[in-house]
């Protein structure tokens, strides 16, 4: 059995706080070692448990704004090795770009539907607790369908296909599971990958240029 992965929850609300908390303690795959109410907690937990991911709202107390936004702004900043994965109703841009503002690596954007998939939540939490970045394939769908109705989107350039294996990427998934998703052979997935790059003009990162592909999006505003 792989070995657990050490959490910190962060939820004001108590009954989703402890439902979120058994949710994962029972799939035998994470040890739970705090659950908590606020981000001044949330903090404080960080400091003294050194989880490898931290899973928090965006919206706690005092003031119900972005306070989960924050905390992992200052997690990362103070916790490196700490990964933060946010849940959130909102499919809003706003949101997603507050979140990777300052770079993609140890982070994930989920929508609260994600709790119904207790392996997709997990997959996310072990993603962002190695390094990696998840946005909720919900959230690009959202964004595809917007910024494809802009003339000037980078989007109207990409082919139906490539909007295909974007979403795939934006999943945190390697080529090698994009090829399963698709049902495309290995060359031809890596085709269409360096295509979507040229295409949005990504020059060569050291990581994370799928997410970074997404982010693309999120950065135009359409026309009002």
């Amino acid at each position: 059995m792989a070995e657990q992965l050490r959490v910190v929850i962060a939820e004001d609300n108590y009954l989703v706080r402890e439902g979120t908390r058994r949710l994962l303690a029972d799939s035998g795959l994470v040890d739970v070692l705090a659950a908590v109410g606020t981000a001044d907690e949330l903090r404080d937990a960080v400091r003294r448990l050194r989880p490898d991911a931290v899973l928090t709202v965006i919206r706690m107390p005092p003031s119900h704004h972005m306070e989960g936004i924050d905390a992992a702004h200052a997690i990362r900043a103070d916790h490196p090795g700490t990964g933060v994965a946010v849940l959130s109703q909102h499919t809003d841009a706003s949101y997603a770009l507050a979140l990777f503002r300052d770079g993609t690596a140890d982070l994930a954007y989920l929508l609260k539907d994600r709790l119904d998939n207790v392996e997709d939540l997990i997959r996310a939490l072990r993603e962002v607790a190695q390094g990696g970045s998840v946005v909720d394939p919900l959230v690009v769908e959202a964004l595809v369908t917007r910024h494809t109705r802009t003339a000037h989107s980078p989007l109207a350039t990409l082919t139906p296909r490539e909007l295909d294996i974007l979403r795939e990427m934006a999943q945190g998934k390697t080529n090698a599971g994009i090829e399963q998703a698709v049902h495309l052979s290995a060359s031809t997935v890596e085709k269409h990958v360096n295509s979507i790059f040229n295409e949005l003009e990504l020059a060569e990162q050291p990581v994370h240029r799928r997410v970074a592909a997404v982010l693309a999006f999120l950065r135009e505003r359409p026309a009002e």
